[in-house]
């Protein structure tokens, strides 16, 4: 399938919000207004679907499968939207995804973005249509008030500026409840990129929430590619045996995809309850023998830990690996 490229982003450009997972009330008004005022500080007019604010089971704070899919479909019509944010993650954003219009989609090509359950939306779209989507920061990120400047710099790198994107580490990171004291942060000094195995690879990326993304398995929304480089982090729900179902996750998903077809595999930074180290991150990859070839990094600035690149899902990525530098590049088309 021929890859679409959405337009760049220019200052004076409409991004549309919208919650095809959870809803706009678990975010404070202060979240809110912070999240608003910065985006519109880089130049851009912020608008919302008519539904995130309804909710039709409160188990899953969100809206009805109709009135979701009335706003992502409203995003993607209007003309004036150039691109989509997603309010914030959630549990459910497959029940959406037979009822989409995958042609709408097609025909009105924009930038989508959003990371955790909104794996499974972003890469439905990608295999249905070709589109290049977007792994990064929900509308909910942007009401980081402190420290927030590696984040809002890569999704500028990525869907503002036109370049090849090297991927540097930040120099500090959190996973701390900064939704609930913006002055009270609790910061861990990062120590960058860690090398489970050495080597060089390119190929698509695909990628993104785990769980989420095996969600897909056996369903026409799965990405199928020949040559992946895969970018993948899990969540800290099953905290107390991350690392077992991380592993048997993992082993499912790189089965359906092909243990042959992966070129190389990033993996996002795990969440502190997790209790992840760099015995348990090789004792996964190290049993699946026909990884060894390949380049294979930990410990990277994307997931459910903050700051976080922006990922082009259905782009490209190079990967080199050696004793003296990592090196990926990543871009989300494939004009050398």
């Amino acid at each position: 399938m021929q890859k679409i490229i959405p337009k760049k982003l220019k200052k004076g450009d409409e991004i549309r919000i919208i919650a095809p997972s959870r809803n706009m009330n678990i975010l404070s008004e202060e979240t809110i207004n912070i999240a608003k005022t910065t985006l519109e500080n880089m130049g851009f007019k912020i608008t919302f679907g008519e539904y995130i604010y309804n909710t039709e089971y409160e188990e899953y704070g969100c809206a009805s499968i109709e009135e979701r899919v009335s706003d992502f479909h409203d995003a993607f019509k209007d003309k004036n939207v150039k691109a989509i944010l997603t309010v914030i993650g959630g549990f459910n954003v497959n029940q959406i995804l037979d009822y989409i219009d995958y042609d709408l989609i097609k025909s009105n090509p924009k930038i989508i973005c959003g990371y955790s359950d909104i794996t499974a939306l972003l890469e439905s779209i990608t295999a249905k249509t070709g589109l290049v989507t977007y792994y990064g920061p929900h509308f909910s990120t942007f009401g980081i008030k402190l420290d927030n400047d590696y984040t809002i710099d890569y999704f500028k790198k990525m869907l503002i500026e036109n370049d090849l994107v090297e991927v540097e580490p930040s120099k500090k990171w959190s996973n701390d409840l900064w939704f609930l004291d913006q002055d009270k942060r609790e910061f861990e000094y990062n120590n960058g990129l860690e090398v489970i195995n050495y080597g060089s690879g390119k190929g698509t990326i695909i990628g993104g929430n785990l769980c989420t993304l095996n969600l897909l398995q056996g369903t026409t929304y799965m990405p199928k590619e020949k040559d992946i480089i895969l970018f993948i982090e899990d969540d800290g729900e099953n905290h107390e045996t991350f690392t077992k179902t991380f592993d048997r996750d993992f082993e499912s998903l790189i089965e359906c995809l092909g243990k042959v077809n992966i070129k190389g595999i990033v993996v996002g930074r795990a969440e502190k309850n997790c209790q992840m180290n760099y015995e348990k991150w090789e004792m996964i990859f190290k049993t699946k023998k026909e990884l060894n070839n390949i380049p294979i990094v930990i410990n990277a600035d994307f997931g459910h830990t903050n700051p976080m690149i922006t990922i082009p899902l259905g782009g490209e990525a190079t990967i080199d690996v050696t004793k003296a530098k990592i090196n990926i590049i990543i871009r989300d088309c494939y004009n050398d």
